[in-house]
């Protein structure tokens, strides 16, 4: 089998691929994509920086490693969703928090 290359990208030792020359990842131009049905001019035009020839072969490799790219983007959104309940946990117990510390000045008189 032969071994497809990607002039326009670089892939590092941990199999992250970025568009070279620059700290723009695969992943982020395929979100770009699936989150905002973008086609490759509109990204363009979003990323002035990127040339449509590093756009289309992010496309590309994104479609050649599609299934190892989606669990990726599945894990980072399951992580993301585990950090905001975590906030979110944590700001309802700043607010209790508060609440409990305005009653106690209340019922001390030194509010």
């Amino acid at each position: 089998m032969l071994a497809v290359t990607y002039p326009h990208l670089t892939v590092d030792q941990s199999g992250v691929a970025t568009i070279a020359g620059t700290t723009t990842k695969v992943v982020e131009i395929a979100l770009d994509r699936i989150a905002h049905h973008w086609d490759a001019d509109e990204i363009q035009r979003q990323h002035p920086h990127l040339s449509l020839p590093q756009i289309y072969t992010a496309l590309a490799y994104y479609y050649d490693h599609q299934t190892d790219l989606d669990a990726l983007i599945a894990d980072q959104l399951d992580r993301v969703a585990v950090l905001r309940k975590q906030t979110e946990n944590l700001d309802l117990r700043r607010k209790l928090l508060a609440s409990k510390a305005s009653l106690e000045a209340v019922a001390n008189g030194t509010d």
